[in-house]
């Protein structure tokens, strides 16, 4: 169950940071940062719909379109993103320039996403480590 929760807090925090990329390096995807709770629901959402949609994006692309299976991360973010977009108060807009922020901000956010999902897990794991290891240390030298 922990395990569960820490791959929950990563996977979290790493469409965080996607989003926060996104809105850094593309001038029509904006983050209300005035209304933080509506940002964390656009958080929660994107996440919750990244893990829902990209295996089942994955098994129709494998029946019906095979060639579209190595870009189905990118598809899932951006049905997750225009889902996202589109519940009010979610925190989340995009806008001009619409055909480059529509094309790039999918695979800004799944690239920062996945790079995340991959370098999260050594930092904390690393961390995890070190206090077992220096727990274990610290008891070597009391016995």
């Amino acid at each position: 169950m922990i395990i569960f929760l820490i791959r929950a807090l990563i996977f979290l925090v790493s469409a965080a940071l996607g989003l926060i990329v996104a809105d850094l390096l593309l001038p029509g995807f904006r983050i209300d940062w005035a209304n933080w709770w509506g940002f964390a629901l656009a958080i929660v959402i994107f996440a919750v719909l990244q893990s829902i949609l990209t295996p089942w994006i994955a098994s129709v692309a494998r029946r019906n379109a095979p060639a579209l299976l190595g870009g189905i991360g990118i598809i899932s973010t951006l049905v997750a993103l225009i889902v996202v977009v589109l519940i009010p108060g979610a925190g989340l807009t995009i806008g001009q320039p619409f055909v480059l922020t529509w094309i790039l901000a999918p695979v800004i956010v799944w690239l920062v996403t996945a790079l995340a999902t991959l370098f999260l897990p050594m930092i904390f794991l690393k961390r995890r480590i070190d206090e077992r290891r220096d727990g274990a240390n610290g008891r070597e030298k009391r016995a």
